[in-house]
């Protein structure tokens, strides 16, 4: 069972096209917030960023925003948050984000959104954190997305207990639920194991 606390959520820092994607944000960041979770993000003003942010403290929530000194050089980072991490690149910004989070939510974004997901996920792959990762699938956004990581998995580049780990739900509710449930594969040294297979 996940102890969950602080949830770190991935997303775009552009609104996107659909305005259902920013209302799912802006959703998100209400519903953690009124289930007494800290939101950990980005750090973000704009976009869906700025929307998790704004929902949650709209809800009287906690949030720790975690961005690179880069983009406050561009004057992105929100300054309403409860704390703002500045860090010194990309690289210690996920890295503070996973320190900080109990937990992981992706909603719709672009490559930065996929790099942070990715990471986290191979992170736990690699067993080197067991905490769970979610995919908040708004309007069907990560539908090709979660088709592309089955067929990894048929194609033999993924085992099945890895394509589990990634928890994909339509609402928010349904996805914590699964998320505080979760318990990662124990699956001993899998990289050994595959390579006493391929002999």
């Amino acid at each position: 069972m996940s102890n969950l606390h602080c949830i770190g959520v991935y997303c775009g820092s552009n609104p996107g096209n659909d305005p259902a994607h920013r209302a799912a944000a802006s959703a998100l960041g209400g519903f953690l917030a009124r289930e007494g979770l800290t939101v950990v993000y980005g750090g973000g003003h704009v976009g869906l960023m700025g929307a998790v942010a704004d929902g949650a403290l709209a809800e009287a929530g906690k949030v720790i925003g975690v961005i690179p000194q880069s983009l406050m050089d561009k004057e992105l980072g929100h300054q309403g948050v409860t704390e703002l991490h500045v860090t010194a690149s990309m690289h210690e910004r996920k890295q503070m984000m996973v320190d900080l989070s109990d937990g992981f939510i992706a909603l719709p974004g672009g490559f930065g959104t996929l790099d942070e997901l990715f990471e986290t996920l191979t992170w736990l792959q690699l067993g080197f954190h067991s905490k769970p990762v979610g995919l908040l699938n708004v309007g069907g956004f990560f539908d090709g997305l979660t088709r592309f990581i089955q067929h990894m998995s048929t194609t033999g580049f993924l085992k099945p207990e890895h394509v589990d780990c990634v928890l994909v739900e339509p609402e928010a509710e349904t996805l914590l639920a699964r998320m505080r449930s979760f318990r990662p594969p124990n699956l001993g040294k899998w990289i050994e194991k595959l390579a006493a297979e391929s002999r």
